[in-house]
């Protein structure tokens, strides 16, 4: 099942209100989220919405620890370096102009990060600064 069945608008509404089907809620529809979020709001705000809501959907369908600020910041800074390389007007052709945010992830992370964010004890509760590469 894919998240590319439901428009832009579609998606964030079901997002933002939990009746997403939690299962469509992978890497990429988190990397569309952002990119939709940025291009409707800006970059800030985008990351706050982002977070507050990415939290909710982890505590309505889970128990609250898959949320990971650091990990939500960073892609929506990424997402973001990249969409203002880009002329794409749709996520689809975004996301295939630069497929590295999709399939190296972790190595464009690993940029920025001399630490395992992922392992990192206070990253998941409060974003955790580049110690390598700022994000801007």
């Amino acid at each position: 099942m894919e998240h590319y069945f439901l428009s832009d608008r579609e998606l964030v509404k079901r997002f933002a209100n939990c009746t997403l089907n939690p299962e469509l809620f992978n890497h990429e529809a988190h990397l569309r989220l952002a990119w939709i979020h940025i291009k409707l709001y800006g970059l800030d705000k985008a990351e706050k919405t982002l977070c507050d809501q990415i939290q909710k959907f982890d505590l309505t369908f889970g128990d609250g620890t898959k949320f990971h600020r650091t990990l939500t910041m960073a892609a929506a800074k990424m997402v973001n370096h990249f969409m203002l390389k880009s002329k794409a007007t749709d996520f689809a052709t975004f996301i295939r102009e630069f497929p590295r945010l999709k399939t190296n992830f972790r190595d464009l992370l690993s940029q920025h990060y001399g630490v395992d964010v992922y392992l990192h004890s206070s990253a998941k509760r409060e974003y955790l600064e580049p110690d390598r590469l700022p994000f801007s």
